[in-house]
């Protein structure tokens, strides 16, 4: 298909049209926010302090360039023995960092809570600060969607 020269000048007028807008848009107010999704998944030695690393690195350096951070912890499988009040081998960072690093959000994955409930014939105590989502792996695809950052520690 051939456009004549009108054609063509007016498909050229609508191309620029559309660039001077974007250029000429409203800039973003406030500073930037970033969102992270991390899954703690393993027990394996030094993932929890790993995660809590990669958290307070991740504040650290978006409020040095005056932007926010909110991050969003999920632990589910072995992993949530990382918010466990009987077995996490972090409980101390985790209270230090709930109460000094704004923006970490610590999730405990309910499907896995009702699993070991029932494995261990026994209520979980979780740690304070920690909410519970439905599902871990839910949660994460749902905070992906929404334009979430995603690492797997």
């Amino acid at each position: 298909m051939m456009l004549s020269r009108r054609g063509v000048s007016g498909l050229a007028a609508l191309l620029a049209g559309l660039g001077a807008s974007r250029a000429t848009a409203a800039p973003a107010t406030g500073p930037k926010t970033h969102r992270v999704a991390m899954q703690v998944s393993s027990r394996e030695g030094g993932v929890f302090d790993l995660a809590l690393n990669n958290a307070v690195n991740l504040a650290r350096e978006y409020s040095e360039q005056a932007e926010e951070l909110e991050v969003e912890i999920v632990a589910y499988g072995p992993g949530l023995h990382m918010l466990r009040a009987d077995t996490s081998p972090v409980t101390a960072r985790i209270h230090s960092i709930s109460e000094s690093v704004p923006g970490i959000v610590l999730s405990a994955c309910g499907n896995t809570i009702k699993a070991m409930e029932k494995a261990e014939g026994h209520s979980l105590e979780l740690l304070p600060h920690v909410g519970i989502v439905p599902a871990g792996a839910v949660r994460l695809v749902t905070l992906q969607e929404a334009g979430w950052s995603y690492l797997r520690v």
